[in-house]
């Protein structure tokens, strides 16, 4: 036998270097792509996307990035770059606190893919089990705050607070333009408000003294806001002034503390009518600033209004219990610019974690950390005033003193860094101490001796332990109970807890089980590399508002990923602050309105937006006090030119912007953009890009380069931090040069811009920039690219191979799609009677999510493979919607009933498969394996089909005993 000649050796040199770039976030290989290619009639990759992409657009140099490098190399470089931050004990208080992550939850959620990589609950079914843990959210926060009603999370605290502004405006018998602040709310709160307020004609009226709160509260209003505790730690008894709001037919707004409430009276019990706050200090590190998930929760009255994600219970097919997210008509994608909110993206996660921590410690746990604390904040107290410090802000705490230090007050502070701690200035000569879980008898041993003068005995905890045991006022000291439901009080073992987490992972289909084929929601791999650092003492357990020196790390990496950003979009500036899509486009549009003002020209109040955009477009348009013009769009799917040039030259005069999508809505690159873009520009308007279908141009074109004057991007999307079942997010915004100035500031972190804070942190969501670092380190410029590549092929071979059972909608010039395709199922309806909805339940069956149903066409489906799934995984795709138009098929035909079949009774439950009785013209068999592979691994949906007009009908969104639902 002839042996082949052995393979020379490679140098050192030369081995290192084929490591340095091994694509993991790409699917299918070389060998791959070639079948592929095959499929679509194509001889090469290039020769696929030059048909695709208009040359029009094409980059007009690549980008410039740092050559890829290995897992293990970029991990080092940023742990590097991390080593730069210097984690000091934080005792700044101000909404962000320490707290200790239970390592159960730790592991088994916050690094679980199974938690993290999931999507939005749109499909109920599939997404049982963060439903459940969503609905403990809910009751956790509708139990302390007293109120009847809360949402699933919201953004930040200072987000939370501006929404509610809107949510009293709407919702007030008050005709008045002036909302109220109590002085001694957190600072962030107060700029975000402001922010929010003035494009809209909201005045806002800020009370630092008893006196000026009197005379505002005497005036007309439509909401006050007020902090329970204070910023301040003060805790007041705010039921006469509430009473007084009333009479105004004016909405009280508070602002509190979850831990706090535990200890309390809550505010609905003295009728409050929106509660905002944070809940990051149940088990969510600081993270210089989140995600962390807030929470607003409202008067019975307003739920139809209340803005955000709210998860309710229905019942299935089968009259069994069943969570779905209720009252979606108020949302964005179907209200559009009427939408109660722009807020798209929730702090899913983040709010799964916080609901756990009470879950797993229980009412008398939660209360045991609270009483701790405040019982640490009275001996600390008394410490301070045993050594000369007894000049107090207040007598009332919870876990905040504020300390009158006059002159002393930056050189205690300077002393307390020295020593390893950050204290908080306030007012130029206090000094503010917050306590939190984290807080130890040698914490607060060690703040006496930044206060002891030289020589001065310390007082000791033992001594100063002799007194009441917390600063609360007896008379608001809470007397009801709270979490009472036996979730709460069940799984309290670390084994009880961890099944309980399993068996809720278990109900749910994400990304570690099948491929997630969301068109426009671009669900790709979250790789583990890229989490690693999201968890590192450095990142994590940062204050974001620790001095600058501090965060020289965090500052580093956001330069650099600022930078990296703007190679990849071709802008000239880049604000990482936005902590979701929607807040980047409200950013944006914030950014294009004062430029328009600082050239005089502040009438130019008219905002185009073709008929196919995301819901989200005109809901931030209306935010801004923009008004909304929808344009036409062609029989292909394209912005009809002729109908956006009669807009442009009927609103030449008040033109603001336009918005578009980029590749559009249906999924195909529009050929005439640069047409579109010189137009708008000829009438004085700007261009914004909605950066939600980046995926299909990093690397390809740069929206900067051909034409747009602002972008979004989602790092959630095309950059790889995890949905996390619907948050977090971030969304940075992105301009050219002459729109930098208005890129949105920070005051209270000593940024001050003609634009104010659009998120309560400097930095936004901080904590995961790390995972879009990675991403871009790793792949680099090649990588990126190929990565776009890659979603452009895996989309065109989907379309090709499903044409000849469900055609394509919309294509290019050559017959492509860009990274996206739209599979239209409309005649159907006609020929059998089936609709997308059926179809997407009937791929549950096969173990898939549903593809985006119905948006932006009614009845079709949109689908998206991205470049992270395998050639295997798209053809299990590919083969399920065949076998699925085979039962269609069966319909059409009448061998099986238009009102029975596979697809209508969809998903099948194994509740219903085992039942002794069986009436469906079809076996049990076909509706549990239509295909072989099933038989090897199996996905159950937990429920039936549920019932959506059932849901909003009979509204319950908190825990009650689940056989409550079956009567």
């Amino acid at each position: 036998m002839l042996m082949s000649p052995p393979a020379p050796v490679a140098s050192l040199e030369a081995l290192e270097n084929s490591q340095e770039f091994i694509p993991r976030h790409i699917g299918p290989d070389a060998d791959e792509q070639q079948k592929m290619l095959a499929a679509i009639g194509k001889p090469s990759l290039d020769a696929l996307i030059r048909d695709v992409m208009p040359d029009s657009i094409a980059r007009a140099r690549p980008m410039d990035l740092p050559p890829p490098i290995t897992e293990a190399a970029a991990l080092a470089e940023l742990k590097a770059i991390a080593s730069k931050n210097q984690v000091l004990k934080s005792f700044i208080g101000q909404g962000y606190y320490g707290t200790h992550t239970p390592g159960v939850i730790l592991r088994n959620i916050l690094e679980n893919p199974a938690w993290y990589t999931a999507y939005t609950p749109y499909q109920a079914e599939i997404s049982q089990g963060r439903m459940e843990a969503l609905v403990n959210f809910q009751t956790m926060v509708t139990d302390l705050t007293g109120m009847p009603i809360a949402n699933a999370s919201m953004l930040d605290e200072a987000t939370a607070a501006a929404e509610a502004m809107a949510l009293a405006r709407r919702s007030v018998k008050s005709r008045s333009h002036r909302i109220v602040l109590a002085g001694d709310l957190h600072p962030q709160t107060i700029e975000v408000i402001e922010t929010r307020a003035r494009p809209i004609g909201i005045e806002v009226v800020i009370a630092n003294s008893q006196q000026e709160w009197d005379a505002a509260l005497a005036g007309d209003l439509f909401a006050a806001v007020i902090q329970y505790p204070a910023s301040s730690g003060w805790i007041v008894d705010w039921k006469a002034d509430v009473q007084a709001i009333h009479a105004k037919q004016a909405a009280a707004i508070v602002a509190t503390d979850l831990l706090a409430l535990t200890l309390l009276t809550p505010p609905g019990e003295w009728d409050a009518d929106i509660v905002v706050g944070n809940s990051q200090r149940f088990g969510m590190p600081m993270g210089a600033g989140g995600p962390h998930a807030a929470f607003m929760a409202c008067r019975d009255e307003y739920k139809r209004s209340l803005p955000g994600r709210l998860v309710g219970v229905s019942v299935d097919v089968h009259g069994k219990p069943a969570y779905r997210l209720a009252l979606q008509t108020r949302e964005q994608h179907i209200r559009r610019e009427k939408a109660t909110s722009n807020i798209c993206t929730a702090q899913v996660l983040p709010a799964v974690i916080a609901s756990m921590y009470a879950v797993y410690h229980g009412p008398q746990g939660l209360k045991r950390i609270a009483q701790r604390v405040a019982r640490l904040t009275a001996i600390l107290s008394r410490g301070l005033a045993r050594l000369g410090f007894s000049a107090h802000h207040h007598d009332t705490a919870f876990d905040t003193l504020s300390l009158h230090t006059r002159d002393a007050t930056d050189a205690l502070a300077a002393r307390a860094v020295s020593r390893g701690v950050n204290l908080r200035k306030a007012w130029n000569e206090y000094l503010c101490i917050s306590l939190d879980e984290t807080t130890t008898r040698a914490d607060v041993e060690l703040i006496w001796s930044i206060f002891a003068q030289e020589g001065q005995a310390l007082p000791t905890i033992e001594a100063m332990d002799e007194g009441p045991t917390s600063l609360i006022p007896e008379s608001l000291q809470r007397s009801t109970a709270y979490l009472s439901h036996p979730v709460f009080n069940t799984h309290h073992s670390e084994t009880a807890m961890l099944r309980y987490i399993r068996s809720l992972s278990d109900k749910d289909l994400a990304l570690d089980r099948s491929m997630i084929p969301l068109g426009s929601c671009t669900m790709k791999l979250n790789a583990t590399s890229e989490m690693i650092p999201i968890t590192w003492p450095e990142f994590a357990d940062i204050h974001p508002f620790a001095p600058a020196s501090q965060l020289q790390g965090y500052a580093e990496l956001d330069q650099q990923l600022r930078d990296w950003l703007c190679q990849a979009t071709g802008y000239a500036g880049i604000s990482l602050q936005p902590n979701a899509g929607s807040q980047g486009e409200y950013a944006g549009l914030l950014a294009i309105k004062a430029f328009h003002e600082s050239r005089g020209q502040a009438h130019r109040n008219i905002c185009l937006i073709p008929s196919s955009a995301h819901g989200t477009n005109p809901a931030s348009a209306q935010m801004v006090g923009l008004q909304v013009v929808v344009t036409q769009c062609d029989d292909n799917g394209n912005v009809d030119m002729a109908d956006l040039k009669l807009a442009c030259e009927k609103h030449s005069a008040n033109l603001a912007c336009i918005m578009i999508t980029y590749p559009s809505t249906h999924g195909v690159f529009e050929t005439q953009v640069k047409e579109l873009c010189q137009l708008v520009h000829s009438h004085g308007g700007r261009v914004y890009v909605d950066g939600a279908n980046m995926n299909a141009l990093v690397g390809l074109a740069a929206p900067g380069e051909f034409g747009g004057d602002v972008s979004h991007l989602n790092l959630h999307k095309t950059f790889c931090i995890p949905h996390g079942g619907g948050g977090p997010g971030v969304g940075p915004v992105c301009v050219v040069e002459d729109l930098v100035p208005f890129l949105p500031g920070h005051a209270t972190a000593g940024d001050v811009r003609q634009v104010g804070a659009v998120s309560a942190a400097p930095l936004g969501n901080a904590a995961v920039l790390p995972i879009s670092w990675m991403y871009i380190r790793m792949m680099g410029e090649p990588g990126l690219k190929l990565a776009t590549e890659t979603a452009i092929l895996n989309a065109n071979y989907i379309s090709a191979r499903l044409k000849e059972h469900f055609p394509t909608l919309y294509a290019g010039e050559y017959g492509h799609v860009a990274h996206e395709c739209i599979v239209d199922l409309r005649h159907f309806k006609d020929s059998c009677g089936v609709m997308a909805e059926d179809v997407a339940k009937r791929l549950i069956d096969y173990g898939f999510h549903a593809p985006t149903l119905s948006f932006p066409v009614p009845n079709t489906l949109m689908v998206e493979p991205t470049e992270s799934e395998s050639l295997y995984e798209l053809d299990r795709f590919i083969e399920a919607m065949i076998a699925i138009r085979a039962e269609i098929a069966e319909v059409e035909a009448g061998r099986l009933p238009r009102d029975d079949n596979p697809l209508k009774n969809a998903p099948h439950t194994a509740e219903a498969l085992l039942a002794a009785d069986w009436h469906h013209g079809y076996s049990r068999e076909t509706a549990a394996y239509p295909v072989p592979a099933l038989r090897r691994a199996k996905y159950w949906s937990p429920v039936g089909r549920v019932d959506n007009v059932y849901g909003d009908r009979n509204l319950f969104c908190s825990c009650v005993p689940m056989d409550a639902y079956e009567d």
